[in-house]
This record gives structure tokens, C-alpha cells and sequence, in this order.
């Protein structure tokens, strides 16, 4: 995709949606940490409803920590991978205690050594928590940058790198909102929603559906 057509892609998405929201539901940014960590292979609609309660009493690592393994797993049973997930939650809600005071830690090296938490939840966190200009890489994203032709790799490491080369920086802050919610909504895995889609001329898409 030529960077023309680029700008042109994000400058109507930006117009249809100026401030784009993630779908999953927080108090703060420990909260947010655990319900991306959480979402891992599950909808955000899943943890969402999971975390309701959760998130009533627990919005501190010593809350969570408090509530323990067997507390967690309670809330969140309804969750793929809960036991996994639970175990990796209570691990970074301890480090997080013990060595950065409480407090997520404002750095990707950090975040990434956190049980549970990869390259793709250190970006999201980093992006809505402290407004770096990421962009993490789903299911969504990579299937767009491939489709569209925008960014085509064969890992989301490939597509992440060359997203940052060709998004204009005006976009870049909400760039990956833009395009997760596009893909979640129109741009689909099965049937994309060609016909109403905003974006339709400037996507390389050669299969576009009616």
C-alpha cells in the first residue's frame, strides 16, 4: 500500500471514530495489566463479564495476592486457560509487590518479564496506560496488515515492524484501536464486510466481497 493510500486509510478510520476505546473493562492500570493478560485466546465480552466482580475488590497486586490463586480462579472459571492464567496473575501481582513498589512498570523490557505477559500486553498496556505509540499485534491486526496489503508479514513481529515504518506519527497513537476495531467489525476473518467498509478503495484486498 502506497503511503498516500496509507494516510488516506487512517485519516477516515480517525474520522469515524476520533477517539477509539479498547473493548475490555478497567479501574486502573494494575486492572488493565490483568484483564489483557486475562484475554490471551479469549474475548474481551468473556473477561469482561468475568472481571466485574473481580474488579469491584481487587484493584491493587496486594489485593490480588490477598485473594489468591484458588480466589481467582473462582471469578474467572468461565475464562480459556483460567488455571494458567490464574497461577501467571498472582506471579506478576507478587514481583509487582516486591520489587516496583506496587506499580506497572512503565517499560516493555520490564513488562515482558512478567508471568503471563508478552511482547503483544506490554504494548497494549504501554499504548492505553502511558500513551506510547504502539501498535499490538492480534489476530485482527495481522490479518489486516496482510490483507490490505498495508503491512504483509508472516509473523506479527514482520507486521508490527513495518506498521511503525508506514503509519504516519499523526495516527500512530491510536493506530492499533483503528485497526483492531475494523477487523473485529467489518474487516472479518470469514466474510468481510467489503460493501461497508470506509476504506474499500485504498485496500489492496484483491477478493473484496459485494
Amino acid at each position: 500500500m502506497k503511503p498516500e493510500k496509507v494516510k488516506t486509510f487512517f485519516s477516515r478510520l480517525r474520522a469515524q471514530n476520533p477517539e477509539p476505546k479498547g473493548e475490555l473493562n478497567y479501574t486502573n492500570t494494575y486492572t488493565l495489566l490483568v484483564a489483557v493478560v486475562l484475554s490471551a485466546q479469549a474475548t474481551d465480552v468473556g473477561v469482561n463479564k468475568a472481571t466485574e466482580k473481580l474488579f469491584k475488590t481487587v484493584k491493587t497486586p496486594e489485593d490480588m495476592v490477598k485473594l489468591g490463586e484458588a480466589g481467582l480462579k473462582k471469578h474467572i472459571k468461565t475464562i480459556g486457560l483460567f488455571n494458567a492464567k490464574a497461577k501467571n496473575v498472582i506471579a506478576l501481582s507478587k514481583i509487582l509487590v516486591k520489587e516496583y513498589g506496587s506499580k506497572v512498570p512503565e517499560s516493555r523490557d520490564e513488562l515482558v518479564k512478567l508471568p503471563g505477559v508478552g511482547r503483544k500486553t506490554a504494548n497494549v498496556v504501554l499504548n492505553i496506560a502511558f500513551g506510547h505509540e504502539t501498535i499490538a499485534v492480534d489476530t485482527h491486526i495481522f490479518r489486516l496488515g496482510n490483507r490490505t496489503g498495508m503491512a504483509p508479514g508472516k509473523t506479527v513481529d514482520d507486521v508490527e515492524k513495518k506498521l511503525e515504518k508506514v503509519i504516519p506519527k499523526p495516527f500512530r497513537h491510536h493506530a492499533h484501536h483503528w485497526l483492531i476495531l475494523h477487523g473485529r467489525y467489518v474487516c472479518k476473518a470469514r466474510k468481510p464486510l467489503c460493501g461497508d467498509c470506509i476504506v474499500r478503495d485504498v485496500c489492496g484486498f484483491k477478493e473484496k466481497t459485494a
